[in-house]
């Protein structure tokens, strides 16, 4: 049995990098995946992998984080509720940053849009999925952090914020939903061969980068129920964890 089978989960920014690997893998390990990413080309084309792999079809749902209000995401988790019933799985992978600036000269609009993305989306996603991942039983819900969360660095201004911000409220869901069978992680990727990466990194030489897929494993045992993941915990790659996998 894969370990995923029978199983809805939503992940965001699914279009490309992580997202789009992680998909992939969700799909091939027996899930059934809500795309959700503002390129829509790009989750087409995903749709069209995933299903010629021979995984269960996936839902598209188109959806731009910057803009999005919050009846925007009420309304997405009342289609999902629609279609699905239930949300076994809950992955904000989808990040923002247009550019790297000193705070003297960080644009106040792209400032409150790269927290929206990166700070806000999760916590309006989570509250607003809630009601289907608790109607699922076991779920999980998973945050996509940096590791300048921990270590911030100059010039990463809202981006650091942002996902200093998302590991906090990791732990206050992970506290909040102690005694339920959801359960709350973040991770922590490392330097990862992306679109969001290139842009960042211009004239770094991707061979010396690892791939998206290479993350598959562990995305998909924070899914699983049943792979001995610590609830609260910010999972960093290739540092502490090891699942048997």
């Amino acid at each position: 049995m894969s370990s995923l089978t029978d199983k809805t989960i939503l992940v965001t920014g699914a279009g490309n990098g992580i997202g789009r690997a992680v998909s992939k893998g969700y799909a091939a390990a027996g899930a059934t995946v809500v795309l959700l990413d503002k390129d829509v080309p790009s989750m087409e084309s995903l749709y069209d992998e995933i299903t010629a792999d021979g995984g269960a079809e996936p839902a598209i749902y188109p959806m731009d984080l910057v803009g999005a209000s919050p009846d925007d995401y009420l309304q997405m988790a009342e289609s999902i509720g629609n279609n699905f019933e239930t949300l076994e799985g809950l992955l904000h992978n989808a990040s923002f940053l247009p550019y790297l600036s000193r705070i003297d000269d960080y644009e106040s609009d792209i400032w409150f849009q790269v927290m929206h993305v990166n700070l806000n989306a999760g916590f309006l996603l989570a509250q607003a999925c809630l009601p289907l991942l608790r109607a699922a039983g076991k779920a999980s819900l998973v945050f996509t952090t940096d590791a300048v969360a921990a270590s911030p660095k100059a010039y990463w201004g809202a981006y650091a914020a942002a996902k200093a911000g998302l590991e906090s409220l990791m732990k206050v869901l992970s506290m909040e939903l102690e005694n339920s069978d959801i359960r709350v992680n973040a991770v922590d990727p490392g330097a990862t061969s992306t679109r969001f990466r290139k842009s960042i990194y211009p004239g770094e030489d991707a061979s010396t980068v690892k791939q998206p897929d290479t993350l598959v494993p562990l995305y998909t045992a924070l899914m699983n129920p049943d792979s001995g993941i610590r609830h609260g915990k910010v999972v960093h790659f290739g540092e502490d964890w090891d699942f048997g996998l």
